[in-house]
Parts: structure tokens; sequence; C-alpha cells
């Protein structure tokens, strides 16, 4: 087995991500936990990251960097932002050490978009857009980052020159449960998908935004009146609040290629309705992805 050179941390708003890595580079270990920071909050960020620490027998003293919201206002330690436009590599000599610890912690910056009409923030996705494209990239391009509140970054020549965030995640899950359409997609889980139903509620949504809340009731309509499923509910929902998104997100950004950083799930979502539309993409797995950029900052902050 490799000696271990750092632990890589990525600490969500509900989700811990932890890795031991080797000085080869290799994951010697990992643990993921629902530990993120509204947990954390409560019990105390050192003894959650304590007990993850040990249980992967990371040595006395092993350097630890951290992304996420960790470094939030609320988090262990406020860590800041770099304001945009900036080089994406200017995350790498912003962290902030957290005091006290008898180890080296270091927390990376997020970035902000301080524009009074389109004020955003984002915190982790910023090391996961390093672990994507790297220190420096000649291409303009539109970079989408899809989750709870997903992310679509517009970067040019290795900078960021601007952001904007959706919440199609968290829209999906509020007007899914807590609205009229919770009786339509009631027991959609229990049937089997319906993907022409998710693509022509992309490609409605696409070409027609302004028509969004009233594509949205035909899950209910379409139920009552042709008695469509549940999951061609669920995917008439899904489908219209992705299919808006990217009409968004690429208004600004139309010739960019899209560079899609994703897994699971949602990159399956996103890749379908990025293929109905006839998006040209290229697709990167986002665990790797954070990785390589929690990596990238081990590196220069320690760089034996």
């Amino acid at each position: 087995m490799a000696n271990p050179a750092y632990v890589a941390v990525d600490w969500g708003t509900s989700s811990f991500r932890l890795w031991l890595i080797g000085r080869d580079g290799s994951i010697l270990a990992e643990r993921r936990s629902g530990e993120g920071m509204t947990s954390a909050a409560k019990t105390g960020f050192s003894a959650v990251l304590s007990g993850h620490l040990t249980a992967v027998e990371a040595p006395e003293g092993l350097p630890v960097i951290v992304c996420g919201m960790a470094g939030a206002r609320q988090g262990w330690v406020e860590a800041g932002y770099i304001d945009v436009p900036a080089p994406l590599a200017s995350i790498l000599t912003a962290a902030v050490r957290v005091p006290g610890e008898s180890r080296d912690i270091r927390i990376l910056p997020g970035l902000a978009q301080r524009d009074v009409a389109r004020p955003d923030v984002m915190r982790g996705e910023e090391t996961q857009l390093l672990g994507a494209l790297g220190r420096a990239n000649s291409a303009a391009q539109a970079v989408c980052m899809p989750g709870t509140h997903s992310k679509w970054v517009h970067v040019v020549d290795g900078k960021v020159t601007g952001f904007s965030t959706f919440m199609t995640g968290e829209l999906f899950d509020a007007i899914s449960k807590s609205t009229i359409l919770s009786h339509a997609v009631s027991g959609a889980e229990q049937q089997p998908a319906d993907t022409a139903a998710f693509e022509a509620a992309v490609s409605a949504a696409f070409a027609h935004p302004a028509l969004a809340s009233n594509l949205l009731f035909t899950a209910r309509s379409g139920q009552l009146l042709h008695g469509i499923s549940a999951a061609s509910a669920q995917a008439r929902l899904s489908g219209t609040l992705i299919g808006l998104e990217i009409a968004g997100a690429l208004q600004d950004a139309a010739n960019s290629g899209i560079t899609l950083v994703a897994s699971g799930r949602l990159q399956a979502l996103y890749e379908q309705a990025f293929n109905t539309l006839s998006l040209a993409f290229t697709a990167i797995d986002a665990d790797a992805a954070v990785r390589r950029g929690l990596s990238a900052a081990a590196e220069a902050i320690w760089p034996n």
C-alpha cells in the first residue's frame, strides 16, 4: 500500500465524502455519510471529521484539504469567496486554515458573482470545476453541474467569467411533494420510467420557457383528461424543469461547447435532455472531478 499523503474531503449541506490519498495519487480508503454541514453544525465539525479519520486510520499530523459547505458562514470556518471574473486556479492559494486543530486542515473558498442584477454564489462546485477542466483551458464553454441547485459556469481561457444557479432539483422536490402535482406523481417510483414523456417535456420547455408553469400543470390535467400514468406525470415535471434550466443557461452561451460534470441518475437525465435537444456535450464524472480538484489544491499547498 502507498504511503498516505493527505486526506481530501467534500463536505456538502447534507453529505460528507472523504478520501485518504496516497503519495502516488491512489485512493487508499473512502468514507461517505449523511453528516453534511446541517448535521455537523450540531454535533461538531471536528468530532465528525475525527471519527472518519480514525476509521480510515489516517496518521496523526496528516493534512486535510476540504471543499464545500464546511467553509460557509454557518459552517466550520468561513472560507469566504473569490470574486469573478477570476482564474479558476486562484482558489488554490486562498484556502483558510482551521484554527485550534493539531493537524493542518485547510478549507477552500467559494466563488461569488457580485453583479447587482444577477448576484450568485457557489461553494464546492469550484473545486469540482477545477478538477474537470484543469488550471487552463483555451476553449470557451458552458459547464453544467446538475444538482439540488444546478450550476452553469462560463469559462474562457481558464477564467470563470460568470455563472448561474438554477434551483431545479429543489423545485422538483417541492413541487412533487407540496403542490397539486403531488397527486399526479404519487406512485411513480413503482412504474417504468416514461422516456418519451420526459423528452417531449424537455423539448416543449426549451422551445417555450415562458409557458413553464402552464406546462407543469399538464402533468395534472393530462392525468385527469387522458389518463397518463404517474410515471408520465413525473417525467413531464422533471423534463419541464430541466428543459427550462437549459433554455435559461444557454441564452448567453448558445455557441459554447457544453461540459457536463455529473454522475449517476442526474448524469443520465441530463445526457438524455442534451441528446433530445441535439446539443453537443462532453461528460465528466463528478466524483472524479472533485477528487482531482482537491488533489490540485493539496499539491499546491503541500508540494512535498
